[in-house]
C-alpha cells in the first residue's frame, strides 16, 4: 500500500517519514535515486510503500534550501540578540538576502531584549522600516514569547536560524516547555558561543506546523547568489531599481548611483555598508573559486 508523508529526520541513510494519521515509519530510499537529481531531504513529502518501508517518489517542492539540505520551507525565523552575544548584522543582512533569493518569507526575531532596549529599539527600527516582520523576545517571560512565537509559526513550516548563544534554542524548547535542542552556551570571557546541536530535524506542533532547528543556519551558503544581482536582495533598493545613470552600476563605486545618494534617508548606512561587505565577499570567492 502506498501513503504519502513528510520526512522528519535522516539518520545513517535511514528516512524517518511522519505519515497522515501520525505515525513515524523508518524507511529506506532502495537505490532508486542514485540517478536522479532529486534526492530525499528533511521537509520533503515523499510517497512509500508501507509493505517495505522504502520511498518511492519525493513530490513537488515549493522550496529547496541546499546547504543545511531541507525541503518545503515556507518561513525563515532569524534570531538575534541585543547584547551578549553582541548582535551580528551583518550575517542578520546575509540570512535576509537568502530569504529574498529563495522567495521564503524571513522573519526577524530579537532577543534579549531586556539586556539592552536601546539597542533592541535601533534594530527593530531599521528592518521595520524595510517592511520586514520584527518580533522582540525576551528569554525569561517565555509564557508570553511562546503566544507571539506560534503565531508567526502557524500553519508553517519554520527554520530558526542564529548565531550559538542568542537564545535560538531556548526560544524553540520554550514552545514545547522541554528541552527538543541543545545550544552551545555563551562564554563569559568573549560572550561568543558554541554550536552543540548537530543533527537537522523537523518538530511538529500541531498539523501543517513544524519547525526547525538545524546545524549551520548561521553559516548557510549565501554563495548562490551571483554578485552583481546582490541588489536585488537588498529590498529597500528595488524601488531605485533602473534608475542610476549607468545600467550595470554596482551602486559602490560609482559618483552618480541613485542608490548611494539615498543612504541616510531612506537606506540605513548599516545595511548599506553590509552590502558592500558580503558584494565583495562574493565577488572575491567568484574570482577565486577555481
Amino acid at each position: 500500500m502506498v501513503v504519502k508523508g513528510r520526512i522528519i529526520t535522516i539518520i545513517s541513510n535511514l528516512f524517518y517519514v511522519e505519515t497522515d494519521n501520525n505515525q513515524t515509519i523508518e524507511c529506506t530510499s532502495r537505490g532508486i535515486f542514485k540517478n536522479k537529481e532529486i534526492k530525499p531531504v528533511v521537509g520533503d513529502i515523499v510517497k512509500i510503500d508501507n509493505e517495505n518501508n522504502s520511498i518511492l517518489e519525493v513530490c513537488d517542492r515549493t522550496s529547496y534550501i541546499k546547504r543545511p539540505k531541507i525541503a518545503n520551507v515556507t518561513r525563515l525565523i532569524f534570531v538575534v540578540s541585543a547584547k551578549k552575544p553582541k548582535p551580528d548584522l551583518l550575517m542578520l543582512d546575509k540570512q535576509l538576502a537568502f530569504a529574498e533569493f529563495l522567495k521564503i518569507e524571513p522573519i526577524i526575531i530579537i532577543n534579549k531584549i531586556d539586556l539592552d532596549e536601546n539597542m533592541a529599539e535601533e534594530i527593530e527600527k531599521i528592518y521595520s522600516n524595510i517592511g520586514y516582520r520584527v518580533v522582540k523576545t525576551n528569554a525569561k517571560d517565555l509564557e508570553e514569547n511562546t503566544e507571539k512565537i506560534k503565531d508567526i509559526l502557524n500553519n508553517n513550516i519554520s527554520v530558526f536560524s542564529g548565531n550559538s548563544g542568542v537564545g535560538k534554542s531556548t526560544l524553540i524548547n520554550g514552545i514545547f516547555k522541554k528541552e527538543l535542542t541543545e545550544e552551545g552556551e555563551v562564554s563569559h570571557k568573549n560572550k561568543k558561543g558554541k554550536n552543540t546541536t548537530t543533527s537537522t530535524r523537523l518538530y511538529k506542533i500541531k498539523e501543517n506546523t513544524y519547525i526547525a532547528d538545524t546545524p549551520g543556519f548561521s553559516t548557510f551558503d549565501v554563495y548562490e547568489i551571483e554578485y552583481r544581482e546582490l541588489y536585488r536582495y537588498f529590498k529597500e533598493f528595488n524601488k531605485y531599481n533602473n534608475k542610476c545613470e549607468y545600467l550595470d552600476c554596482t551602486h559602490i563605486k560609482e559618483e552618480s548611483c541613485v542608490i548611494k545618494s539615498n543612504v541616510g534617508k531612506d537606506i540605513s548606512e548599516s545595511r548599506y555598508n553590509n552590502y558592500k561587505k558580503i558584494y565583495e565577499e562574493l565577488k572575491d570567492r567568484e574570482e577565486h573559486k577555481w
